[in-house]
Parts: structure tokens; sequence; C-alpha cells
């Protein structure tokens, strides 16, 4: 009889919020503010807690303040993750955000990250080998070594990267062996436009799977073996999208370590983050694993169909 998962660890951003819901879409240019809110973000630290809301174990092993009752830390332990392997400092800071959600739940991140990130270098491999995945962002080009040891140690690396810094980050993308990427950056990082030929020229020997996220248009996936798939997306009420990236990457590592296939993988992560994009906020609507499995099971749940390269 298999023993409980392991868990999930992940370091990468680490936010605070400023959250400003308007009454027209960011296209309008202006509107009225509806209502504001603050809550805690980061890519890491939001799939990490959704791995904790669906159940599963997850830890963050990223720098953290030193004080006690720092307001991030709080939270973090709060929505079920665990922080016992985290190193700490005292200059310790969350990146600070403000972002703006338009009528049609469409969001704009303006953000601050002018601060300590990554992890340790030093973080020891015990901390790794009992880990079932990696989740990383584009931060962890700070501690690509840790990223490098991960793998060496048959850690799977599912990396989140929205932005490039060059040589860095085509080294981490080149390390990760679960490359989960919104479309946009993959599209510049590549300089392809056809999804189907983005999955190919992401695509590696070393990869286990490249997944493209693309909102209202669903997901694409290559995994050893297999054709360039793509999965359509759920039909949902759009109310806020802040967070449906990250929540993906929690629902995708969570059900990565529960051994199911990649294609399940897949399946899990859009369903979660479909309904994760239905309430405000990027951590308050994270769906538990039944909400999840109930929506996969509706006559009407999405499955795969083959995507020829080159096929828009």
């Amino acid at each position: 009889m298999e023993g409980p998962a392991r868990p999930v660890i992940g370091f990468g951003a680490l936010s605070v919020d400023d959250i400003y819901y308007v009454d027209a879409p960011l296209q309008a240019g202006k509107g009225r503010v509806l209502r504001r809110t603050r809550s805690f973000g980061g890519n890491v630290a939001t799939a990490l807690v959704a791995v904790a809301r669906l159940g599963g174990a997850a830890s963050f092993v990223g720098w953290l303040s030193e004080v006690a009752d720092d307001e991030v830390v709080q939270e973090l332990q709060a929505s079920g993750v665990r922080i016992d392997d985290a190193p700490r400092a005292a200059d310790c800071q969350p990146i600070r955000a403000t972002i703006t959600v338009g009528s049609d739940g469409d969001r704009f991140i303006a953000y601050d990250d002018d601060v300590r990130l990554g992890t340790a270098l030093d973080l020891p491999d015990a901390v790794l080998r009992a880990a079932g995945a990696l989740l990383i962002d584009g931060y962890a080009i700070r501690s690509s070594g840790v990223v490098r040891r991960a793998r060496d140690l048959g850690v799977p690396v599912v990396a989140d990267i929205e932005w490039t810094a060059g040589e860095a980050t085509d080294h981490l993308l080149e390390i990760s062996d679960h490359l989960v990427l919104p479309i946009g950056f993959a599209r510049r990082h590549t300089g392809r436009e056809a999804p189907g030929d983005v999955l190919s020229a992401l695509w590696s020997d070393t990869r286990s799977s490249v997944v493209l996220t693309d909102g209202a248009e669903g997901a694409y996936l290559m995994e050893v073996g297999g054709r360039p798939q793509h999965l359509p997306a759920h039909r949902v009420t759009v109310v806020d999208t802040t967070g449906a990236g990250d929540c993906f990457h929690g629902a995708y590592a969570h059900a990565l370590v529960q051994n199911r296939s990649i294609r399940d993988c897949v399946r899990f992560a859009a369903a979660a983050a479909a309904l994760s994009v239905a309430g405000r906020g990027g951590r308050e609507a994270l769906p538990a694993a039944g909400e999840v499995e109930e929506l996969l099971q509706n006559a009407d749940a999405p499955d795969f169909r083959d995507l020829e390269v080159g096929a828009p």
C-alpha cells in the first residue's frame, strides 16, 4: 500500500497586493473604483496555497523574514503552507503590487520586486530529496544551482516563467523538466506564433512536459512520446483572473505528486484554474479537490484533441 504523497515545495515570489476593482474594462483607460482590498500573492506562494487547499502537503523553502510576526509568514502558515525549511534573513520584504481588475475580469499588475528572492544556495539536499515536486518562478534565476541539484536528485521541477532575464532565464528553462508557461511569454521567447510550433520549439529530450496556458482558449500540451494537444477551456463566468495561473501551477504539481498521468495533471489543473476565476482575489476562490473532481465529471468537461504543428 502506497504511503502519502510527498510534499510540493517551492521558492519564488511573495507579494502583498493592493487590488482595485473598477466598473469598466481595462481598455477603457479609466473607470470608477467599486471595491478596494489587500491580499497576499506571489506566483509560487499562491501556487503552494492552492496545493494546501487541494489537500496536499505544501512547503515554502524560499527566503522569509526572521521577524516572528511578519504578516507574510503568518499568512502562509494560516493558509496551510509549511515554512520550517525556509531560510530567514532580517532584510526580507515582499514584492509590493498594485492590481487593477476590470469589469470583464481582466487585470493589470504593477509591481516593485527589488527585494531578496530565491532561496539559500546551501538549501540542504535532504529537503530536496523529500519533495515530490519543486515549484519555481522566474526569480529562481538567483538560485539556479538549487534547481540544478533538485533535478540531479530526481525531483520534478515545475517552472512558471513569465519574463526573461536573458541567459539566466534560458538556463532556468533548460534545466526545468515541466515547463508550464503562459503562452504570451512562450511566444515571445521562441519567436513562434502557432501553439503547436511553440510547443515544438520548447521541446527537448530532457523534458517531461511542456504546457502552455492560454486563458479562455484553454491549454496546450506536449509530453514524452505524444503529439501536440489542445485542451479547450471550461465554460465558466469570469469574475477575476488574478491568481488563475498560479492555481494552475499548484494544481498541476499537486496532481503530479499523486502520480497522475501528465494529461490528467493538465486536466486537473485546468479545472482548478477555471473554478478559481469565479471569485474575487488571488487566493480567496482557490478550490478544494472535491470541487475540481466534480467539475471534471461534468458531461461537457473538455477533453484533449490533436493539434497540428502550424495550426492556430
